[in-house]
């Protein structure tokens, strides 16, 4: 179904070179029709040093280039992990979190807690094509805990701002996390308050979510998504999602969506379907899969589910690719966006034989 156009490295290192490793690659299409990535990279996975970067592409995403930084003069105090967006504004939105550095080359994530180093979400505003960025604003978290928020912001066609993140443990072992759902914040006020809840609540015991995502269809629907895990021995369960037809005041039913893939992303199709792109690294020839949907409260209404990028390796080391060996991925957090003439862009980071970085994949979803 989906017909590959053009394929290579947004930015690229070599095998044999050094560190920094590349991470969270997410896209979007800015009023000038220039594309903009934005990436972290961090000097080793795990270290606490994440540094949020952006690239620019003029050519529809065949070459790229890279601005560089977004927020140097933060990189000794936070290390800071954000994806874009643009709103229907065409203002573009950076959302993501924000951990605090006590020491160079510590670390942000425990073992032993299964937790990461208490953390900020937050949210920053560019008015001029990514050019220049308001510094990050905090937004206050409705529960305990660190979070985790590779998703993008959604800005409604209302003025809604809806932003998603799993809640999870920290450093503390006596902090106590509810980790059995996705929570949204949401404002109606361009960011000065925040009310939030859940958007994802799972039934399963000993079970919880990451890597969530959450669009506004073509119809106003919301369109939320998570890789759901099990936190016992065993497979991992479907990737999850919910619906909201309100705006996000309330959510559907947390339902499966059948497919049993690790990070999740979507994007909206002009027709109301929505494209759901996805790792795969156990179940299935590992690489990144892209789906075609057209979600009710009660399927998930899968209608295409292709592999668009395949992986030399799933695994840097040959661990067993769960969610408890994150450290050893060997790829991970894909994105996609709908371009202006319809084409899809995807962008994926990887550390594989051939080649380090961020990736791009261009793609063409023939017409009905």
């Amino acid at each position: 179904m989906f017909e590959t156009l053009d394929q290579g490295f947004i930015t690229a290192r070599e095998p044999a070179e050094p560190n920094p490793v590349a991470g969270c690659s997410r896209c979007a299409l800015a009023k000038n029709g220039e594309l903009l990535v934005t990436y972290s990279v961090q000097s080793a996975l795990g270290v606490n040093d994440f540094v949020p970067v952006l690239a620019r592409s003029t050519d529809g995403g065949r070459k790229w280039a890279e601005q560089g930084p977004i927020w140097p003069g933060l990189a000794d105090r936070f290390s800071i992990v954000g994806s874009i967006s643009r709103a229907p504004s065409c203002e573009l939105f950076i959302y993501g979190i924000r951990i605090p550095i006590d020491v160079r080359g510590e670390s942000f994530w425990s073992p032993e807690t299964g937790g990461m180093k208490q953390n900020d979400i937050f949210w920053a505003r560019s008015t001029d094509n990514g050019r220049t960025w308001t510094e990050p604003a905090v937004i206050p978290k409705p529960t305990l805990g660190a979070a985790e928020a590779p998703g993008a912001m959604c800005v409604t066609r209302t003025g809604r701002w809806l932003a998603c993140y799993a809640p999870y443990k920290t450093l503390d072992p006596t902090v106590v996390v509810d980790r059995g759902q996705i929570v949204v914040v949401a404002s109606v006020d361009e960011g000065s308050t925040w009310t939030g809840q859940s958007m994802l609540r799972f039934a399963a015991a000993d079970s919880s979510g990451a890597e969530a995502w959450v669009i506004e269809l073509a119809d106003g629907r919301l369109l939320g998504t998570c890789w759901h895990i099990n936190d016992k021995e065993g497979p991992d369960y479907p990737n999850a999602y919910a619906l909201s037809t309100d705006g996000g005041d309330s959510w559907s039913p947390t339902r499966s969506t059948g497919i049993l893939g690790q990070s999740t992303a979507l994007a909206a199709l002009p027709d109301g379907r929505a494209l759901f792109v996805y790792n795969q690294r156990k179940q299935r020839v590992p690489g990144v899969r892209l789906a075609v949907v057209d979600p009710d409260e009660e399927e998930f209404g899968v209608q295409a589910d292709e592999l668009i990028w395949r992986a030399e390796t799933p695994t840097q080391t040959g661990t067993s690719a769960d969610h408890v060996d994150w450290q050893d991925f060997a790829f991970g957090e894909p994105s996609i966006t709908v371009l202006a003439n319809g084409e899809l862009l995807a962008t994926l980071w990887c550390i594989q034989p051939a080649g380090q970085g961020i990736r791009f994949v261009r793609l063409r979803l023939p017409s009905a």
